[in-house]
């Protein structure tokens, strides 16, 4: 029924069923408001507090101010904007605006661009909606783009539409910096054409004026930048030992950290024994010194063992369970701080924890249960009747209608609008979410809870960012509902005080440019700069990256010539000797760490780093001596490979692939501050503690290898591998001691010192030093993003050449120009596999399966049934890849041929040729362990891929083959799939 009649009707019965809703709630406290009331004479009301707002104005160079004629009584000046009270307004609003809105708004009506940098739900939407208005007002154009609609080729295109465009708002432009969006962004801001204005609207930034000045350079153009630190709703910040007991205020509204309430929760992971209670079971998590100022938990079972520096694999991990997630939920509870949203970092544990909250009811009331009945009924009337069966939708209902919800990318997308609904309309008290709720959805909560407060960033398992944090923990205290809104962080033993200080008060992140080349980019800018003054050096020396590092040089200019006066003062004797010194110094070091490097390759070393192997560890500057090792896992919470199964296949898993959790020698008055710290043999205090580290921290591999208990948890444990490890190596280590003692001596000799001259010897350590650092200041100078990207657009431009995308001249051919029209998935393969006839030859339903393998999705589990009729084409279509990037390295371009064949993945194969051979949802779900919200996103994108082949296949005058596209896309645009948006 997907945008039937039928559908879309549904979809709006949905809607005014929320609205009537709200509209009754809205009756009833208006009722409520005309009651007569008792005056109170001695309450007052208490003075609206004016947040503190800054403004500054970001000029190009040589600008000439006398050019604006602007009246300064109606406009104000570039310094002090406002808007005269004879200056009829765009828009007016039922409230006062606070002063940063009503700066904004000045400067718009000085049509001058504008960054915004203010906290989550401070109101900066406000400033969006004026310049919609005035656009409006007067008879223009304005588009408004956010981080989940980005403008992708219509930077490309109608130029035309582009000449009525007065304004253009990015929405959370500190998303500028993410990888897949950002540069899109960052291309749309350098072509816009200077008489078009800018709105720009960010989270806190630390580096607003640098960003704003790059705007002022680019376009020629003020831009001004206002900026408020302030938050609508102060914000109380508690934190819950996980493992351990009780919940206290670290952090008061006033923005005090309390280090005594902190060093309470840390104090609690000392209890041992095994009458602890605490979160693991349940306990009491009430706030010890929240607002009740009473309430305490029990004793947390966890002991120091097994835990390191890196957060490692001992205990728990550092998230929470269903016990711990029910015992802060008593508290909410009890304390009236609903409604909550607790963020994960993992959809599966979203679930886990919604899902076990079997005796919770938030929803006493009979008529909000009726409520909820009916705007979920309604919304699922869209869907066919098998549909409305799937065990996803039935099984939600009854979650619903206890007023707990979920939220994650996974669910299906009419569940997450009928939730984003339902939590909107205040009937949702409890949502279980992933960290996209706090993106561009602006729903906020009285409380906010995290689960963990670490995350899995795609390279290792870190912290939160204070940015991050700040992001998610803006989400507590409602607008004009709340007086403070609550954050909830449960800690594990290994957050110290440094750590969570740096989280919930550290200061925001800067804005970073993610500027990068693509072939889509480098094509569509190709095609676009044919005939004109522009060239591909022009948008890279523009871009942010380029910006920021120009702006650093004179910096680095003033430290090289600072070193090169030093060096002068000291004069010249020896700079060759010093400058042979260096370089064998170097070259010492690189064929050392190339060995270093081959020697722990995985397929190398796996086979010796079982548990109990002797091992030197080298992080950085800090040497943390001799370990043993405990077990080698892969990144990602893989299970133990390698040396702990003894199966060493490790071929394709790169080093920094592998985790080696290691036994260390630590100080243990480091460990009680939560970061331990190396600490040598037989030192008094010295206490062995499993250390996470990556694999190429191990600096060499001894041949020695002692036997580790099974359970290092207790301190016995670990002390009896301190004593073997002391037996083994003590020796070495006393003939090591000698012979440096011996070293001191000669030294010291008499005879030893008059075959040298140590003041010359000083004066060329010092010039050594002083060159080395003169040599890496002159590198910073001489490489710059600009040289960089210029290589490696010389190096892609090549491929393309090969490829036939480009002739020699760089104007676009034919399969260059098919190339432009796809931006959903790769588009060097893409194009290949329509011109090398590969694509022709499959049946509709062949075809979507084929084209699915274009499409990123999250790995399944689940075995590929591949028959013998999509063997080939599949085939095919890896020999195509593994052409491509045979090609990319031949063009110096540094690929792994292996991992880009594999990033083409066939898990949806069997899934879109079942669905579009007519299978149900339910069918093609139960053949897979992907989520149902994951199919559907994933079909979409593969409807939006086939609609872009079809434009591909017709940009080269192949109409039976757009046809035959078009015709195996509309197998899939059915169904659940496709069902109407509740919110069109």
């Amino acid at each position: 029924m997907e945008l039937s009649q039928e559908g879309l009707a549904a979809a709006k019965e949905t809607r005014e069923a929320a609205a009537r809703k709200r509209n009754e709630q809205a009756a009833a406290a208006d009722a409520k408001e005309k009651e007569p009331k008792h005056e109170d004479k001695k309450a007052k009301p208490s003075p609206r507090v004016l947040p503190h707002v800054s403004h500054e104005v970001a000029f190009p160079a040589k600008f000439d101010r006398n050019k604006t004629k602007l009246d300064a009584e109606k406009y104000g000046t570039f310094e002090q904007p406002h808007i005269g009270p004879q200056q009829e307004r765009a828009k007016q609003y039922p409230f006062t605006l606070d002063p940063f809105q009503e700066t904004a708004v000045a400067c718009l009506e000085r049509r001058e661009s504008v960054l915004v940098s203010a906290h989550t739900s401070a109101g900066k939407t406000v400033v969006a909606e004026y310049a919609i208005a005035m656009a409006f007002r007067d008879k223009q154009r304005v588009i408004y783009t956010s981080p989940l609609k980005a403008l992708s080729n219509q930077k490309f295109r109608g130029s035309e539409l582009m000449r009525e465009v007065a304004w253009v708002v990015f929405d959370e432009i500190h998303y500028m910096q993410d990888r897949e969006r950002g540069v899109v962004w960052e291309e749309t801001i350098i072509f816009l054409p200077d008489e078009c204005k800018m709105v720009f609207l960010s989270a806190t930034l630390a580096n607003a004026s640098e960003f704003a000045h790059w705007i002022a350079h680019l376009h020629s153009q003020p831009c001004h930048v206002v900026y408020t630190d302030y938050s609508p709703t102060p914000l109380q910040h508690y934190a819950y030992a996980l493992g351990g007991s009780g919940m206290h205020m670290i952090l008061d509204e006033r923005g005090v950290f309390r280090s005594e309430a902190f060093a309470k929760v840390r104090a609690t992971f000392q209890m041992e024994g095994p009458d602890a209670q605490g979160g693991k079971d349940g306990g009491n998590p009430e706030p010890a010194d929240g607002p009740s100022g009473r309430g305490r938990g029990g004793r947390g079972d966890r002991g120091r063992g097994g835990r390191g520096r890196g957060g490692g694999r001992g205990g728990h991990q550092d998230k929470g369970g269903p016990k711990e997630v029910g015992s802060i939920l008593n508290a909410i509870k009890k304390m009236n701080w609903e409604p909550a949203i607790f963020f994960a970092f993992s959809r599966k544990e979203c679930e886990l924890y919604a899902g076990s909250l079997k005796t919770f009811d938030f929803n006493p009331n009979p008529d909000d249960k009726a409520s909820v009945n009916e705007v979920f009924n309604n919304a699922v009337q869209c869907l066919s009747e098998e549909d409305r069966a799937l065990p996803p939708i039935e099984k939600i209902l009854p979650m619903l209608q206890v007023c707990i919800g979920v939220h994650h990318s996974g669910l299906l997308p009419i569940l997450k609008e009928v939730i984003e609904i339902l939590f909107q309309e205040g009937l949702i008290k409890v949502l279980f979410a992933t960290e996209t709720f706090a993106m561009g959805l602006n729903m906020p909560a009285r409380t906010v809870v995290f689960t963990a407060l670490r995350k899995w960033d795609g390279i290792q398992n870190r912290l939160m960012s204070s940015g991050e944090y700040i992001q998610m923990s803006g989400r507590a205290g409602r607008r004009g509902k709340d007086d403070k809104g609550i954050c909830i962080m449960m800690v594990t033993e290994d957050v110290d005080e440094t750590a969570a200080r740096a989280m919930c008060m550290g200061k925001p992140s800067p804005l970073l440019s993610s500027f990068r080349l693509s072939y889509y980019t480098m094509l569509n800018m190709l095609r676009r700069l044919e005939g004109g003054d522009s060239s591909m050096e022009y948008v890279i020396k523009h871009s942010f990256q380029q910006f920021q590092q120009e702006r650093q040089m004179p910096q680095v200019e003033a430290q090289l010539s600072e070193v090169e006066s030093q060096m002068a003062s000291l004069g010249k004797e020896g700079e060759d000797a010093i400058r042979d010194y260096l370089k064998l110094r170097s070259q010492i070091a690189e064929q050392s760490n190339v060995i270093r490097h081959v020697v722990l390759q995985p397929q190398h070393s796996l086979q010796f780093l079982r548990a109990g192997r002797i091992v030197s560890v080298q992080d950085g500057q800090t040497d943390w001596g001799y370990g043993v090792i405990v077990s080698v896992m892969r990144r990602g919470g893989g299970g133990a490979t390698g040396a702990a199964n003894g199966d060493g296949n490790s071929n394709g898993v790169p080093l920094d692939g592998y985790i080696a959790d290691t036994l260390l020698v630590c100080n243990s008055a480091s460990l009680v501050a939560g970061e331990p710290v190396p600490a040598k043999l037989g030192e008094p205090g010295a206490e062995m503690v499993v250390v996470p580290m990556a694999l190429e921290l191990v600096a060499s591999i001894s041949a020695l290898r002692i036997s580790i208990p099974p359970d290092l948890r207790p301190a016995d444990a670990r002390r009896s591998v301190l004593l073997q490890l002391q037996l083994r190596v003590y020796d070495f280590f006393m003939l090591v001691a000698q012979a440096r003692d011996w070293c001191k001596c000669l030294n010291a000799a008499a005879v030893f010192q008059a075959e040298r001259d140590q003041v010359k010897f000083k004066s060329f350590a010092q010039r050594a030093a002083l060159a080395e650092r003169a040599e890496t200041l002159r590198t910073a100078l001489r490489t710059s993003y600009l040289s960089a990207f210029k290589e490696e657009a010389k190096q892609r431009t090549a491929v393309l050449k090969r490829l036939g995308h480009v002739d020699e001249e760089g104007v676009v051919l034919l399969k260059g120009q098919a190339a432009c029209e796809i931006d959903t998935a790769d588009e060097l393969l893409t194009a290949e596999l329509m011109f090398n006839g590969t694509l022709i030859g499959l049946d509709k339903h062949q075809l979507v399966a084929l084209v699915s393998c274009l499409i990123p999705v999250e790995k399944s589990g689940e075995a590929i049934k591949l028959t013998q009729v999509m063997a080939e084409p599949l085939a095919s279509l890896q020999e195509t890849a593994r052409y491509i990037a045979e090609v990319s390295r031949e063009c110096k371009l540094e690929m792994d041929p292996d991992a880009y064949v594999e990033s083409f993945r066939p898990f949806l194969m069997d899934i879109m040729y079942s669905w579009s051979k007519g299978a149900s949802f339910a069918e093609i779900c139960g053949i897979t362990d992907i989520y149902e919200g994951s199919i559907i996103r994933a079909t979409r994108r593969l409807d939006e891929l086939l609609q872009q082949l079809a434009r591909a296949a017709r940009v080269v005058g192949d109409e039976g083959l757009a046809f035959h596209i078009e015709d195996a896309n509309l197998t899939i645009r059915r169904d659940i799939i496709f069902a109407a948006s509740l919110y069109i």
